[in-house]
């Protein structure tokens, strides 16, 4: 499932939202530019969230800049650094700036069947498969991190799923915390953040003793309390070793672990 297109001409084991230090520097589009000597033109910035929580989807930002047009986008960070008020405020700002953009997901079950990583691409993809249907085509990349989860497994196995058509098929160029110094990444980071944050309060709403509208599917204390009192729900990633194994049911073999976002 993804998001629509957007075209224009806690105590906690993860860490709360915290401000920016003191004279950091604020993301810009100045490594985005060095892509423009290779003859890029829209770049497509990607960035995902909920890869370390143990319930809800994992969730994929893209957002595509022109990198001969694009202008800078004030008060934009990694969504880690922001406030949930200036989250919100933001993303608008976000879709109208960015020359596409679009958030894709991949629930729980998924992640289960498939594994992290491959839940990853396949969310990635359905966010890549909104921006082709907005007639926008990226030129090129741009991923947070260190691996490319991205583009299509090279090889499938007996136990891949199928490469979707939409699959990404552009150079994919990665670089370790794009999403602090890259502005289209951290863009990306925020749009994808208040859209699972959305879903998550939503889901909220069907199983409220877990707290998902504070924890966002994190292992927070409470949340554990819960799994530990009420076991796991159907958006719960059964197949990791929550609580350390404790809730993790026989037969479901071990799956890939979690991992910070």
């Amino acid at each position: 499932m993804s998001s629509a297109v957007q075209a224009s001409p806690a105590a906690t084991s993860r860490p709360a939202t915290k401000p920016a230090p003191r004279g950091a520097k604020a993301p810009t589009l100045r490594h985005e530019r060095t892509f423009k000597a290779q003859g890029i033109r829209f770049l497509a910035g990607v960035d995902e969230v909920g890869r370390g929580a143990l319930a809800g989807p994992v969730s994929v930002g893209i957002a595509v800049v022109d990198l001969e047009r694009q202008k800078p986008l004030a008060g934009v960070r990694d969504s880690k650094l922001l406030s949930p008020a200036e989250r919100e405020r933001l993303d608008p700002l976000v879709r109208r700036w960015s020359v596409a953009s679009a958030v894709g997901h991949a629930t729980a079950g998924e992640i289960d069947s498939l594994g992290i990583i491959a839940a990853l691409r396949l969310a990635g993809t359905r966010a890549w498969g909104s921006i082709l249907g907005s007639g926008i085509v990226p030129d090129a990349v741009l991923l947070d991190g260190s691996h490319n989860w991205l583009s299509p497994a090279e090889q499938l196995s007996l136990f891949d799923q199928p490469v979707l058509e939409a699959a990404c098929e552009a150079p994919v160029h990665t670089k370790v915390k794009a999403d602090m110094q890259c502005l289209s990444v951290a863009a990306a980071s925020v749009i994808a953040k208040v859209e699972r944050d959305r879903m998550m309060r939503e889901l909220h709403t069907e199983y409220p003793d877990y707290g998902w509208d504070i924890n966002k599917g994190y292992a927070t204390a409470a949340h554990r309390n819960v799994l530990r009192a009420a076991g796991p729900t159907p958006y719960h990633r059964v197949s990791w070793r929550l609580l350390g194994g404790e809730l993790q049911a026989a037969e479901v073999p071990d799956g890939d672990g979690p991992y910070e976002d």
